[in-house]
């Protein structure tokens, strides 16, 4: 088949110069945007709490509370979410057009089943090593054994105990794998970015996009329309990202407004351990699992981190995988001149198949919450833990508190009240963004280490 991409999608075919001024300025603009956000937003945090301990002081009387609150959750939040949905609403087609077209510019099933089996393996071991270490660090420097035994008791009397879920509670691992090939894929389309779908959601969509790829490979000259249909739809959907991206600065300066307004220093102390763990966790995998992967594909790893450009800040900012996708596909086309089919193909799937920070993030909670609660876990049920999160990792939505759901499964699987995740959803939003950022750099490292094999050049 005589399958043409856009020119202006094609890495090739793009100027090297005026784009990349372009995105650096992005990416400089929404870095401010980040700092201009965290700065005012902690400043406003701090005033509020000082204002509530001195309630007869002027300052007290003169600032008014209620309206920060107010224009916190209608106008600044809001504000930041336009951002969000705009690119939110065009995240799958995107993936849909996106991988459907990946797999077809392999034009060779048994190619697209070489380099599945590869990225396959690399996901299997970067999420093994990525929730290895987190489960390693919570052991060692046990921050939920901190708690003191009155807190321990106010908590469980709080939260309760339970015992170990029944065995029809539970979802059986043949279902899990079942649910991977979607009944209805409209079904899990409508519900794959708000959790409410039947099986897999987005990874069902994903299966289903892999297959339809598969069977218009084979369909030969008679797909023609379909793939000019997939194109077009693909180029649209990079435009209005584009649009999107004009607005990430002011975006990401309110979300992070948000997020410090609401969470301040106070909610950090008390968990400060846990924060700890699962930053040292992240800042592991990424700086030292990553390198070592880039270097053994023959790739300078400072090279890469310099080349990642807008996608660190956004994947921070909007602590959405999903949401940075377009960006990263944008980055890896033509910072990182990964060939387009395997770009489109391992960051699409990587989304929401690829997140060993998400994983490595879940393993961390469990195990803290359960010394909270003063569970000793065995040896065979933190293996338990170690798949249980390294499968939510794979079907955790690429969306902000997309774990939460996970976590929580989990939780319940080791007898520990899955309601008490809320002693950390203070700190789930600035984690959230951290693991993210290592989800997507994930994804881009599998993408540059199999393009690496491939013999193209850097």
């Amino acid at each position: 088949m005589d399958h043409v991409s856009d020119p202006q999608l094609n890495t090739k075919d793009s100027s090297p110069a005026h784009p990349a001024r372009s995105r650096d300025r992005r990416a400089r603009l929404m870095l401010f945007g980040l700092l201009i956000g965290f700065a005012m937003g902690l400043i406003v945090n701090l005033a509020i709490d000082f204002a509530g301990q001195h309630p007869d002081s002027l300052f007290h009387r003169w600032l008014p509370v209620s309206a920060i609150y107010w224009a916190i959750d209608f106008v600044i939040e809001p504000l930041g979410k336009v951002f969000l949905r705009l690119i939110l609403c065009i995240v799958l087609p995107l993936v849909f057009s996106a991988l459907v077209l990946a797999v077809v510019e392999f034009r060779d099933l048994r190619r697209l089943g070489r380099l599945g089996l590869a990225a396959i393996v690399m996901t299997i071991v970067f999420s093994s090593t990525s929730v290895l270490i987190g489960l390693l660090l919570v052991t060692v420097v046990a921050p939920g054994k901190t708690v003191s035994v009155e807190k321990q008791r106010a908590i469980e009397a709080r939260f309760g105990r339970r015992e170990l879920p029944k065995e029809d509670q539970i979802k059986r691992v043949p279902d899990i794998v079942l649910d991977i090939i979607p009944e209805n894929p409209l079904q899990e389309a409508v519900g794959a970015l708000d959790g409410s779908s039947k099986g897999n959601g987005m990874l069902a969509i994903m299966v289903f996009a892999l297959i339809l790829g598969a069977a218009t490979i084979k369909a030969e000259s008679r797909a023609e329309p379909w793939i000019n249909v997939l194109d077009s739809l693909y180029a649209i959907s990079m435009i209005i990202v584009d649009w999107a991206m004009i607005l990430a600065p002011f975006g990401v300066a309110c979300l992070m407004f948000v997020a410090a307004a609401r969470l301040g220093i106070a909610l950090v102390i008390p968990l400060l351990s846990f924060v700890l763990v699962v930053v040292g966790g992240l800042l592991l995998q990424m700086f030292a699992v990553y390198p070592i992967a880039l270097l053994a594909s023959g790739v300078r790893p400072d090279r890469f981190f310099r080349a990642l450009g807008p996608v660190i800040p956004t994947a921070f900012g909007t602590a959405s995988s999903s949401v940075t996708l377009p960006t990263a596909i944008q980055v890896a086309e033509k910072n990182l001149r990964i060939p387009s089919h395997i770009a489109r193909f391992i960051l699409t799937v990587g989304a929401t198949g690829n997140q060993n920070g998400t994983a490595l993030y879940e393993g961390v909670v469990v195990l803290f919450l359960a010394q909270v609660f003063g569970a000793e876990l065995t040896l065979f049920q933190q293996l338990g833990v170690l798949l249980f999160a390294i499968l939510a990792g794979v079907g955790t939505a690429g969306i902000p508190g997309g774990s939460i759901p996970m976590i929580m499964i989990i939780l319940a699987s080791v007898g520990v009240p899955p309601e008490s995740v809320a002693l950390i959803l203070g700190l789930d939003r600035f984690l959230d963004m951290c693991r993210t950022v290592v989800n997507v750099t994930g994804d881009l490292t599998i993408a540059q280490c199999l393009s690496a094999w491939t013999g193209r050049p850097r």
